[in-house]
């Protein structure tokens, strides 16, 4: 089938792509990392996609390595306690939960600073019509300079707190709903070494409901206290219960993380740092493309459901997606200077399959719908402009 789709008479040796692997380094990551956030704006466009409010979850992920691999450092290694690994650092788009930007990294804790220059590199690769970003991080990432960063790019921030105790008064506690037992308060604070306050919310659950071994880690206020309790500082203002509901859709990160190791993210094929952190760019970015696939097959779908409905369409996995569009029984077939892909008609998934070929195929016959320069040079940002413009326009 790839030798059909590619139209060559063979693939190279294997050794040939091991070679290429070895030879490129964080150059070529960091441009990997541009031409993602082409394709993004590109394919946001192509698919109707204008999200003006945005949700970035950050988190980071331990990948367990064996042998003298560079990088590799014994840390927090839940799975495998003791042994050596990688801590790479990622960051989804929740609302299309496409991958954003990430890095490979030293199997050590991430560092404020080095959360701030990550926050600080999500500017050139958010999409034009996005007006609204919100960050949200766990609690390895709360400090001054990572909500510095997020103040200095504009971004709203939800970020988990494990080591602060806020004042909170004791008659500000409310509940929502039926459940009265959880409760709910905020209070401005100033950290220590922090330069304004901030806001803080916070949930308390009583220790007798919290019977799960492996729920978020939480401490207590007071040491006689009887409740446990969820803190998180955040630039919004809207009540309490509302951010920290808004800050648990965060969720879904782990799931992506779990779904890119899946993919390839957790095999390390070489020796060099340098070559990991190229491949995992290429990872991500094999990722990001199995997205934009599916959104293409689900093009007119999308088109035709309103906004209440888009809500609660439940997205697959790149894997089951896999198994829908392509382990599927057909044959490609050359001649007459075109290509074309024979499939039984009573295939289950048909008419999904067909709108993935039949969109494909108009944009490949329409290159001006995504290689516009006059549109580009008026609606992207100016970084990607360069790389969009490649000739002058009349």
């Amino acid at each position: 089938m790839l030798l059909g789709i590619l139209g060559v008479g063979q693939l190279p040796a294997v050794s040939t792509f091991w070679r290429y692997l070895q030879s490129i380094g964080h150059n070529q990551s960091f441009s990997l990392l541009q031409l993602m956030g082409v394709l993004r704006e590109r394919a946001w466009k192509s698919l109707g996609i204008e999200h003006e409010r945005i949700h970035i979850d950050v988190d980071t992920t331990v990948e367990t390595v064996y042998g003298f691999i560079q990088g590799a450092k014994r840390g927090h290694n839940p799975g495998h306690r003791g042994k050596k690994g990688l801590r790479p650092v990622l960051a989804f788009i929740s609302e299309t939960r496409e991958y954003l930007v990430g890095k490979l990294r030293r199997g050590e804790t991430i560092s404020g600073r080095e959360v701030a220059r990550f926050i600080l590199s999500f500017a050139k690769l958010i999409p034009s019509c996005v007006k609204q970003v919100i960050v949200r991080m766990d609690a390895e990432m709360y400090s001054w300079v990572a909500v510095k960063a997020c103040l200095r790019r504009g971004y709203d921030f939800i970020i988990s707190v494990k080591r602060t105790r806020p004042p909170f008064d004791s008659k500000g506690w409310y509940s929502v709903g039926w459940d009265k037992e959880i409760q709910y308060n905020r209070c401005y604070f100033q950290p220590l070494g922090w330069e304004k306050a901030y806001r803080f919310v916070a949930q308390r659950i009583p220790k007798e409901r919290d019977n799960d071994p492996s729920g978020p880690v939480q401490f207590e206020l007071f040491e006689d206290d009887r409740y446990k309790y969820r803190i998180f500082v955040t630039s919004l203002t809207s009540k309490p219960h509302r951010v920290i509901e808004e800050y648990d859709g965060r969720a879904g990160a782990e799931n992506l993380i779990g779904e890119a190791k899946r993919e390839g993210l957790a095999a390390i094929p070489s020796k060099k740092f340098q070559s990991n952190y190229a491949y995992f760019q290429i990872v991500m970015l094999s990722y990001n493309l199995w997205r934009y696939m599916v959104g293409f097959a689900n093009l007119n779908d999308q088109k035709q459901k309103t906004k209440e409905d888009q809500k609660e369409t439940i997205q697959n996995t790149i894997h089951i997606s896999r198994l829908k569009l392509l382990f599927i029984a057909a044959k490609i077939i050359g001649g007459k200077n075109r290509v074309q892909i024979n499939y039984s008609s009573h295939l289950s998934g048909k008419e999904r399959l067909d709108r993935l070929i039949h969109n494909l195929d108009v944009l490949r016959k329409h290159p001006e719908i995504l290689n516009s320069p006059i549109y580009w040079h008026k609606q992207c940002q100016f970084p990607m402009q360069k790389i969009f413009c490649t000739k002058n326009v009349a």
